[in-house]
């Protein structure tokens, strides 16, 4: 026999109503009665048909990830984070990778028109204000991670804080000649992360009342053979630095291997801390600033659910901290005569 939402309203003791916004998760149910709800579903084993449940509701039940270069490892941890909240929500992730202006644009027009979702994380991109207001328009609910639109739901990281974080430290141990490895600025796309870091390292300088120097500021591919060539350039001055901070974990893995190349000592003859808490930092000991990259992407997550259901929200901030975590690749500044 066929259970249906009939009867799992009579066992739960409610209308058909009331089961439709507990099987749809909608907030406008009673904790105990939501409870009642789950428990007739569970003992009756009730399936709703998704077919039905989408052309009644006009939703598909399926989440939208617009994502630029996947397969980064930072990018693969906001997602993990995601990936989890929507298994848990009953929710499907549709993945859209980004690899060029064009696609990310036609992603932006494409999506909210024809609602093959019901709405859509964007991780690391920041759509231009109209495109935000064709989102509105189109009734599409957007948050953004790791980006930021005063139009859109938005959550961040403190990148400027966490840079000041990671240069704050070096300073404290007596380094003064500190190289910063920043990250290159790929496909035009509108990345604020590496500008922010490089803001911190101001900060931290300003403070201290050090003076910044340019040559000991390099920018470079976000992956291990940029961060070697960029620190092999660092440490092949004539005076270099004895601490070298990384816009990224990968980056800080090929400073290590330029600092062997060089046989300098880690961290006697030269310190290292990265940026981001991936498992190859853990797996190295290297000093990092580790930022909740699951935790982003399980927020992202349960606000774009939340905005779903109440679509009339205004825009909302989020803004999450980093941790510094030292490990074995920092120490006190060499004495260099």
């Amino acid at each position: 026999m066929t259970i249906t939402i009939h009867d799992v309203a009579r066992v739960a003791g409610v209308g058909i109503g009331t089961v439709s916004r507990v099987i749809n998760n909608s907030t406008n149910v009673k904790p105990m009665t939501r409870e009642k709800v789950l428990h007739a579903i569970a003992q009756l084993d009730y399936r709703p048909n998704p077919i039905a449940r989408s052309m009644i509701s006009k939703r598909t039940g399926s989440i939208g990830v617009v994502v630029p270069f996947f397969t980064r490892f930072f990018f693969i941890e906001v997602l993990r984070g995601t990936e989890a909240a929507l298994a848990q929500l009953g929710r499907d992730l549709v993945l859209y990778n980004v690899e060029t202006n064009a696609q990310r644009d036609r992603y932006f027009t494409e999506l909210p028109m024809h609602h093959k979702v019901d709405g859509l994380l964007i991780l690391s991109l920041t759509p231009e204000d109209a495109t935000a207001s064709t989102f509105a328009e189109k009734g599409m609910p957007v948050v953004l991670v790791d980006a930021y639109s005063p139009y859109l739901h938005s959550l961040v990281i403190d990148n400027v804080k966490g840079a000041y974080q990671a240069v704050k430290c070096l300073i404290e141990k007596g380094h003064r000649r500190i190289g910063f490895i920043n990250g290159i600025v790929e496909g035009n796309f509108k990345f604020n992360q590496a500008n922010d870091r490089l803001i911190g390292l101001h900060r931290a300088f300003g403070e201290a009342g050090l003076l910044f120097e340019p040559e000991l500021v390099l920018a470079t591919e976000w992956n291990r053979q940029g961060g070697k060539e960029a620190a092999t350039q660092l440490l092949s001055q004539k005076k270099r630095p004895t601490a070298i901070f990384a816009a990224s974990d990968v980056q800080a893995v090929g400073v290590l291997d330029a600092a062997r190349a060089c046989k300098l000592q880690v961290p006697a003859d030269l310190s290292i801390i990265g940026f981001d808490g991936i498992e190859v930092s853990e797996l190295l000991e290297i000093s990092t600033i580790q930022q909740p990259m699951q935790q982003m992407g399980q927020l992202g997550a349960y606000k774009l659910m939340e905005l779903i259901e109440n679509p009339q929200q205004p825009p909302e901030l989020i803004r999450l901290s980093t941790t510094l975590i030292e490990r074995r690749t920092t120490g006190p500044a060499p004495f260099m005569a």
